[in-house]
């Protein structure tokens, strides 16, 4: 298939730049494969209408890391960074901004206790050394990475609203949002309706919102991200699926971390994954997705098409623009069961 199959028309006024409060008052659109028919609601809270006792819901527990600052060469010239991935305590891959890009070698000047020597280059990305721990420097100087398409700054209240409620882990740098619209509300009634509730890990790097440039979706490689699956989560969804439940991923990023540990008989719970999901996928483990809405030709509308076919997502996504669904991270919900 084509990138461009996957387009379709956004006006921009329904991107969301902000979110909404409390979290389980996004609204929610719900497809079902079994009926190819679409349900609206006025709230996420609905969503729990949709699960029987004994499913099982698996969320991404990762922590969005302020992963974006601003530093200076030592001639003074101002740069951007953003981290894509932390690689030990105290190296990462980032992507550098900068009037000209900076060589092996150069240092970085972050503030006076604070500074970055580069080591060298992985294709677009930078390898680099800080002085101490990374954690800690970002979570002195840096930033909320917001996506590129919220078009302001980041905020003081961005350090909470861009979190998950299952927060644990931190690496991300960027949140995996299904997530945000959990609440202790809807945590309650679904615990009151017997539903289960488990967690992964998938960091989430900037390649997220890297775009597919290729034509041929075929050709296009996915960046790279750490994932990791307990052997006891594994327990847990064999028993749910012998019991005859099913098994719900909370996000594409948990999907893929579920679908990245299936691959060669679970042999590999944890480690890197660039898992490309695109039509003709056969999921291994998830029986449904809850999940926001993606952007035009992008990889997460492509999973999503995997998942329900090509034809009925661009139906849901064209319902979706003519009723004003607030769409990507900040925005609506979608379940697809």
């Amino acid at each position: 298939m084509l990138r461009q199959d996957f387009n379709y028309e956004l006006p921009e006024h329904l991107i969301a730049q902000f979110p909404v409060y409390p979290r389980h008052t996004a609204r929610l659109l719900a497809y079902s494969r079994a009926q190819d028919s679409i349900q609206h609601h006025t709230q996420v809270l609905d969503i729990v209408d949709y699960f029987q006792a004994g499913d099982l819901l698996i969320s991404n527990d990762t922590k969005v890391l302020p992963a974006r600052f601003y530093a200076q060469k030592t001639s003074g010239g101002k740069v951007e960074v953003l981290m894509e991935r932390m690689l030990s305590e105290t190296t990462m891959l980032c992507h550098i901004r900068s009037s000209k890009s900076p060589k092996a070698g150069a240092e970085i000047l972050v503030n006076e206790q604070w500074s970055l020597k580069v080591l060298g280059r992985e294709h677009d990305l930078f390898h680099v050394e800080a002085n101490g721990s990374i954690v800690k420097m970002l979570n002195e100087v840096g930033h909320m990475p917001l996506p590129p398409y919220i078009q302001r700054a980041d905020e003081e209240s961005d350090k909470t609203s861009y979190q998950t409620i299952f927060a644990k882990h931190e690496g991300s740098v960027a949140a995996p949002t299904a997530g945000l619209h959990f609440d202790e509300v809807l945590l309650k009634k679904l615990q009151d309706k017997q539903v289960d509730m488990a967690s992964v890990t998938l960091h989430v790097g900037a390649g997220t919102f890297q775009p597919v440039r290729v034509d041929a979706i075929k050709d296009h490689v996915m960046h790279y991200e750490w994932y990791e699956v307990s052997p006891e989560l594994l327990a847990k969804i064999k028993k749910t699926k012998a019991y005859g439940n099913r098994v719900i991923a909370v996000g594409t990023t948990s999907l893929r971390a579920l679908e990245s540990a299936a691959r060669n008989d679970f042999a590999k719970l944890s480690g890197l994954t660039n898992l490309f999901i695109t039509p003709g996928y056969e999921f291994q483990v998830i029986d449904g997705l809850m999940t926001n809405f993606h952007l035009p030709e992008s990889t997460l509308l492509m999973l999503v098409s995997a998942l329900i076919g090509h034809e009925p997502l661009m139906r849901v996504y064209q319902e979706a623009v003519s009723l004003s669904y607030r769409f990507f991270s900040y925005g609506d919900a979608c379940l697809f069961i």
